[in-house]
């Protein structure tokens, strides 16, 4: 396993991290009997981040997260968030000090430990002050409750006054092949001050895991069926099958140094080392064992040449001007 640091916060964590989205429901079916057993592979092949959130099947990804760690919970670093909340079917956000105190302990309660490794904002709020709202991880780091904290999906200006109230250790961004705006947007913060960078969607949300046609269709259970990941088409049907074949054209590419599609879509969005860890949402035993494997991949510039070749026969705009925010 390759490790790094995980910003300024003394620990190194696994390149790969285990994200635990896809068993909150968002993705269609999944056997939690199979997720546990990924869980318990990923830490003997040395993965020691798992990432979740309340928000993720309100408590129902925490849930099946602390009982597949079970009694080796002391081996993992876990990550969860707040702030993302459902009222009558509608979503809204609150990062609010009472909102915060209140939801880490159904956090805790729901991973069944008396603590998490880090503790981030899910979303910006823009009716709670950030000041507010960062005093109040201060209040949960001060009660034991959290080792460190840190934001997920916020502006550079907005993790900059985060800092005025109280240093972000972590923050968690979506990073990969189709979706470049960190590079310009956010990277050079997260270098200015040592942050650990989480990313999430390696696999582009599945596009990149290669296994995609022009035809795949999505249950409308499944978020992609709207067509919009993070406020950019990916599966939308003016640009499904041009992204398909893509990375059709990629494939040989990984082929050539006898990687699958997702194992070079993954060393790729850890080629910076300013990334800390790239989540992958696992749930089966054998995807964690194929992602692993993939970590000895090394990509030249040659390689990384021909994947920008690559995305610009294809027309695809890597970085639009729109941000994740909606």
């Amino acid at each position: 396993m390759e490790y790094r640091a995980f910003g300024r916060t003394g620990m190194d964590v696994s390149a790969i991290g285990f994200g635990c989205w896809e068993i909150g429901g968002g993705y269609g079916h999944f056997d939690e009997s199979d997720v546990f057993k990924a869980v318990q592979r990923a830490l003997d092949l040395g993965i020691n981040l798992f990432d979740t959130a309340e928000g993720y099947g309100f408590g129902q990804s925490e849930e099946i997260l602390g009982k597949a760690l079970g009694t080796r919970r002391d081996e993992a670093i876990v990550v969860t968030k707040f702030g993302i909340l459902q009222d009558d079917g509608k979503w809204y956000r609150d990062s609010s000090r009472e909102s915060a105190l209140a939801a880490i302990d159904r956090s805790l309660k729901a991973l069944g430990t008396d603590y998490v490794d880090v503790y981030l904002i899910h979303w910006p709020d823009k009716d709670v002050a950030l000041e507010e709202s960062m005093g109040a991880l201060e209040e949960i780091v001060q009660a034991g409750k959290a080792r460190f904290v840190g934001v997920s999906n916020f502006r550079p200006d907005q993790i900059e006054t985060c800092m005025e109230t109280r240093r972000v250790d972590i923050t968690q961004y979506g990073y990969h092949m189709f979706d470049r705006r960190l590079e310009r947007e956010v990277f050079p913060t997260i270098a200015e001050h040592g942050i650990g960078l989480m990313t999430y969607g390696s696999l582009a949300h599945g596009l990149l895991t290669g296994t995609f046609t022009a035809d795949t269709t999505f249950d409308e259970s499944d978020w992609r069926s709207s067509g919009i990941a993070f406020n950019i088409p990916l599966f939308t049907e003016e640009v499904f099958a041009r992204n398909v074949a893509a990375v059709n054209d990629l494939k040989p590419i990984a082929a050539r140094h006898g990687k699958t599609m997702a194992q070079l879509a993954l060393r790729w969005a850890l080629r910076n080392p300013v990334v800390s860890v790239a989540l992958i949402g696992f749930r089966r035993p054998e995807e964690v064992e194929e992602n692993v494997a993939g970590l000895d991949l090394s990509l030249d510039q040659e390689t990384l040449d021909e994947i920008e070749a690559v995305f610009a026969k294809h027309g695809v705009d890597t970085a639009p001007a729109a941000w994740v925010e909606k």
